[in-house]
């Protein structure tokens, strides 16, 4: 039989910045996205009240002040650096781990034969995780990855769980889904929502009744899978490695507005030397390139907006090809007089480096060798050192247009100059 168990970092942003700063604690948190724009993380007591994701935070400065909300700025860098040694204390407690994404995982408990065992699985890789890490956990289990899915958002809603409920244990299967909204089932998005509810089914147990011939057909193959996991009949098996990227993007909006020439060309090398550095990281490499930039459509001033995108000559991860490409690019779409707020690069077309189609016109050489050790090197460098350390100088050095963080904390595990400091 298979038993899943869905394990979820609760508000994970402002948990990993509790972790290092006490006095967070019992505090309402809230973490704000690029440029300090928008909330997307809020502590249990920022949602208490009343914090919305998505809220602009400008114009709740005043009332975060009056309620001692505590504003900071996202750090990434911190993040997902908690998110891998969650998930690397997480792999120690089931024989296969799928990462959902940065702070969800699913562990395959299918092995156990014991109802009590996956509770108590659950129950130590808990206290093991924040005991290492600091974040808490809750965990939802279940015969499906649906079914584990809402046993999770059970688990975090009622305290009385102690962050752990096993759906596939409980007294009544369908009073527990005649409760959890068909809205909030994974894989329902708004059009499926507004679909069921002009059928009159609002909760998971009405979904999982439907007849297989309607949901083929209304909600195809996909809706017909989600049915099937609310019936306690897995049909998601476990990925234990992510598919392959189609595309990376890399983009910003700017701290302030850009109006130069050489700061747009800086930016954009700075984003393609970074989307760069994730394509080798997969290794893989790029036929295709795109650039783009905006202006800021909420500002009363002339607007503008375009984008360039190319093959390239020969797929490749070599980030000064890609720089003197994306240059190009820009000079193409690149218009004077604009307030430009946003700019970013997409590579897509990628296809495994080993395995990549090469030009009768432009077999690999010596330079090719070179190139591909000067990359590593850069990565191996950088990734000890720290993101930056070494950067093409067409990035630029002082990057005045580089987004706003005035809030943001220190990278306290992955960067020496700023490691935390006992008193």
């Amino acid at each position: 039989m298979k038993l899943f168990a869905l394990a979820d970092c609760n508000n994970f942003y402002a948990s990993c910045e509790r972790v290092f700063d006490p006095s967070l604690r019992n505090a309402p948190v809230v973490v704000l996205s690029n440029n300090d724009g928008c909330v997307i993380a809020r502590s249990a007591e920022a949602k208490a009240l009343g914090v919305g994701m998505g809220e602009p935070a400008f114009k709740r400065e005043g009332w975060f002040r009056s309620q001692g909300v505590r504003v900071l700025s996202s750090n990434y860098a911190l993040y997902g650096d908690m998110s891998a040694r969650v998930m690397d204390t997480l792999a120690l407690f089931a024989p296969r781990l799928e990462i959902y994404s940065i702070d969800e995982a699913f562990l395959d408990l299918s092995h156990l034969h014991d109802p009590d065992a996956a509770r108590r699985i659950c129950r130590e890789a808990r206290e093991t995780v924040l005991r290492w890490t600091g974040i808490p956990l809750s965990f939802g289990i279940g015969p499906s990855k649906t079914l584990a899915k809402v046993a999770n958002k059970i688990a975090k809603q009622n305290i009385n769980h102690n962050g752990i409920f096993d759906i596939s244990i409980a007294q009544n299967m369908q009073t527990v889904l005649q409760t959890f909204p068909a809205s909030d089932v994974w894989g329902v998005g708004r059009k499926y929502a507004r679909l069921l509810e002009r059928h009159g089914v609002r909760d998971a147990w009405a979904l999982s009744g439907l007849p297989d011939h309607w949901l083929r057909k209304n909600m195809t193959v996909q809706g017909l899978m989600t049915a099937m996991e609310l019936r306690g009949v897995s049909c998601l098996p476990l990925e234990q490695a992510p598919p392959s990227r189609k595309s990376i993007i890399c983009s910003r909006s700017f701290g302030r507005p850009v109006l130069l020439r050489s700061e747009m060309e800086e930016a954009v090398a700075a984003y393609l030397s970074r989307a760069a550095e994730k394509l080798r990281k997969e290794e893989g490499v790029a036929s295709w390139l795109k650039v783009f930039l905006l202006t800021n459509p909420h500002k009363d001033e002339p607007q503008y907006a375009n984008a360039y995108g190319a093959p390239l000559a020969l797929a490749t991860d070599h980030t000064p090809d890609l720089i003197q490409a994306g240059l190009a690019f820009l000079d193409r779409i690149w218009r004077d007089g604009y307030r430009y707020k946003k700019a970013g690069v997409m590579l897509a077309g990628i296809e495994p480096k080993s395995g990549r189609q090469l030009s009768l016109l432009s077999l690999p050489g010596p330079k090719d060798e070179r190139n591909d050790k000067l990359m590593h090197c850069l990565d191996r460098i950088n990734g000890r050192w720290g993101r930056g350390t070494l950067q093409y100088a067409a990035a630029g050095l002082g990057r005045p247009w580089r987004m706003r963080q005035l809030r943001k904390s220190p990278r306290y595990t992955s960067s020496w100059d700023e490691l935390p400091v006992a008193g």
